[in-house]
């Protein structure tokens, strides 16, 4: 079955969609996973700024919600017919699409209503390249008492577990997000906090909006980190939560990137050295979460756009020294397309029916079928295909590398 996965996540930098080729794989109880193609869209500056402008701690109208949501489905729809002709292939080729869509509100706070919005349209999608379509990954989980994130260690589990290593499959987009993986023991996952979105924010911030990001790391490597501010910076009262535990631009955002940066100016700091001193702040997160939470760890995999980060990667390394720290490319899964591949895993799930909630990580109470589907002109015959699948769920996916 051909599975599209599409996902934009917190940096709003690009639409990533992944052509997947999912199956059995000949022995039981796996999955045979093959990446057929990958693209990556970017976001049209009036449609990005239209986005921005609906994230904390802005509030847009409910019209606005309703016309960028349209609009954000033209652009998923966009990038499934792209990825779908890079593969020299036709639409009616492609069984599903399952769509992440786009974050603009994932409240899971104490005291507050648990709720999340994920806009892009699915019958937008379904309507222009003719197939069903699954999305709304996250709320089925909320229904049952979790935090609808972490998703991706779904995949994580399936496909990174080693019967010798302790792994850390940690993706860094705007968030960063982990999956511990031992020996005999349940996968733990959460949001280790922030990723790329203080990082961004903060270049942004500094160079005027010159630069929309720190390519290469070139602004961090050109600085200092300062100590002091990194030690307050880590006492956030995120980083001494107890998973299950999951975070956004709510608590990570334009604001407080904003506020960093001046700070570190307002003690003498160059732009560079806060840049700096922001990246270390996400590169010792991510080992600290590991200390508090997971156990020892031997590989740390990258994912996301920080694994292309080389200062990022470094700082931690040096934050870990007794971990190999690898791009998930060394391991065959393109380190850009992982998250729009476990998506495409998802709705391969939501189609079958299985549960696809790691309860132990989201903390939800029960395991739950993920997603909503949207039918296309395919749907009856794609039912047909499901049902007459193996019911049972996988326990390993072999992943063939091209």
């Amino acid at each position: 079955m051909l599975v599209i996965g599409l996902m934009s996540g917190t940096s709003l930098d690009a639409i990533d969609a992944a052509l997947v080729e999912l199956g059995p794989a000949g022995e039981p109880g796996a999955l045979r996973m093959a990446v057929r193609a990958f693209t990556m869209l970017p976001y049209e500056a009036a449609l990005r700024e239209r986005i921005m402008a609906l994230l904390p701690p802005h509030q847009g109208s409910t019209a606005e919600v309703c016309q960028v949501g349209a609009l954000v489905g033209e652009a998923f729809a966009r990038a499934a017919l792209k990825v779908v002709a890079d593969a020299g292939l036709e639409p009616g080729a492609v069984d599903l699409v399952a769509s992440h869509g786009q974050t603009v509100w994932h409240e899971v706070r104490s005291g507050a209503v648990a709720s999340t919005l994920q806009i892009g349209a699915p019958a937008v999608i379904a309507a222009r390249t003719g197939r069903t379509v699954a999305a709304d990954f996250r709320p089925a989980d909320m229904a049952v008492g979790g935090q609808g994130a972490p998703l991706v260690p779904y995949l994580d589990a399936l496909l990174f577990a080693d019967p010798r290593r302790r792994r850390a499959v940690q993706n860094i987009g705007g968030i960063g997000n982990v999956t511990y993986l031992a020996p005999g023991a349940p996968p733990r996952a959460f949001d280790t906090g922030p990723g790329n979105v203080l990082i961004d924010e903060a270049v942004r911030h500094l160079t005027g909006g010159a630069r929309g990001f720190d390519e290469g790391g070139r602004m961090a490597a050109a600085g200092r980190v300062d100590e002091g501010l990194l030690a307050d910076w880590l006492e956030h009262p995120f980083f001494a939560a107890a998973p299950p535990r999951s975070t956004g631009r709510e608590l990570f955002g334009p604001a407080e990137a904003r506020a960093m940066a001046e700070a570190a100016l307002a003690t003498g700091l160059r732009p560079e050295d806060a840049v700096a001193t922001i990246t270390a702040l996400t590169a010792w997160s991510i080992a600290e979460a590991y200390e508090r939470y997971c156990g020892p760890v031997d590989e740390v995999i990258l994912s996301g756009g920080g694994a292309r980060n080389p200062v990022l990667c470094a700082m931690i390394g040096a934050a870990l020294p007794g971990a190999a720290v690898r791009p998930a490319d060394e391991l065959g899964l393109d380190a850009d397309a992982k998250e729009a591949v476990a998506f495409a895993v998802l709705g391969y799930a939501a189609l079958h029916g299985w549960p696809a909630n790691l309860t132990g990580a989201t903390g939800a109470s029960e395991p739950a079928v993920l997603g909503s589907i949207t039918p296309g002109r395919n749907y009856r015959a794609l039912l047909a295909a499901a049902a007459a699948a193996p019911p049972d769920p996988p326990r390993r996916i072999v992943l063939e590398r091209a």
